[in-house]
Order: C-alpha cells, then structure tokens, then sequence
C-alpha cells in the first residue's frame, strides 16, 4: 500500500493504518531498534511504541516520507531506551556514538544547533557533496545502526577498509562542518 494511503487510514482513524504500516516498515523499524539496541524484546517494544506515537500524531502531522518519518521516531525511542538500559560494557550504539564524537558537535551543543536546524542542513549539504556509494555507506553507519561487519558483509568491502572509508568519511565532515562554522 502506498504511503498516503496509509496516511489516509490515519486520518480516518482506521485500526488497519497500524497494520499497514507494520506490514510495510516493521521489518526496516524492527532492524534500526535492533542495531540501537542489541535486544529483541526491547526492539518489539520499541517498534510498537513508535505505532503508537504514529497512531496520535497523524493527524495533525502528515509526514511527506513516512518510512523516513517513521524511522526517525523508532531511532529517538530506540536512542532513549537505551539510555535508560545502559549497561557497564560498550555496545554497538556506543561505540557508533563514540565514532562520531571527535566530528559533530557536542550534545549540548547539537541541541542547541539542531533547534534552529542548522547542523541538520549543513550535514545534508555534506551528504549531497558524496559519491551515492559513500552516502550509502554513512547513513547505513549512523542513522540504521549497521555495524561495520554488517556493512561489510552488505557491501562486500573487507572491514578494514570500510573502517578506513567511515574514518575518511568522518574526517571529512568534520572538516565540512568547521568550514560552515558549526563548532565541533
């Protein structure tokens, strides 16, 4: 089913919008929470609040992507339920967090600057300026969650030189946002 008629099963306030949209994205949702979370449990959980948090804000919004829109939310809900099972040992989204640490800026920082949108734009910029291959490559680092030995067996790159390109492509940012005077 087409993304506005799924948007059109919102608004009328149709039980069979959730189904839907859990035919069509679960699996995508289920594999962000998972690679946030490391926990099939919390993941499930994770997913269904995030058709829940679909479910009361359609209407009034109307997302323009809905598979993006969708996976923002069940990212943010992955991200703080996270924070609240954070456990002693390193996992997966820590050391992808740590990854970017020396490139974007701080938290307080981001907060401040995502606010007014203008760390958003100026990484979409430097999105635009990649090879699709590398762009492909980042976003599947940091926004899905892939770790590098998925990303690895996905592309067919040997990890060690797919972690030589995320290193590359971290640096390049970092240099992109300093440029656009975005402090990191």
């Amino acid at each position: 089913m087409e993304d506005a008629k799924i948007i059109e099963l919102y608004y009328a306030r149709n039980e069979s919008a959730i189904a839907e949209t859990e035919r069509k994205f679960g699996k995508m949702l289920f594999s962000i929470a998972m690679n946030v979370l490391s926990n099939p449990e919390d993941s499930e959980e994770t997913v269904n609040d995030t058709y829940g948090k679909a479910w009361n804000s359609i209407p009034p919004q109307k997302p323009d992507f809905l598979g993006a829109w969708l996976g923002k939310i069940t990212r943010n809900l992955s991200i703080s339920r996270w924070r609240k099972n954070k456990a002693q040992k390193r996992s997966g989204i820590e050391i992808m967090l740590s990854e970017l640490e020396d490139c974007v800026p701080s938290v307080e920082n981001t907060e401040e600057e995502s606010e007014s949108g203008e760390i958003t734009s100026a990484i979409n910029r430097w999105l635009g300026t990649l090879e699709k291959e590398e762009r492909i490559y980042f976003i599947r680092r940091y926004w899905y969650g892939d770790s590098v030995a998925e990303l690895s067996a996905r592309t067919n790159i040997p990890a060690k030189k797919l972690s030589s390109k995320m290193f590359r492509l971290r640096k390049s940012l970092k240099e992109f946002l300093e440029k656009e005077g975005i402090s990191v």
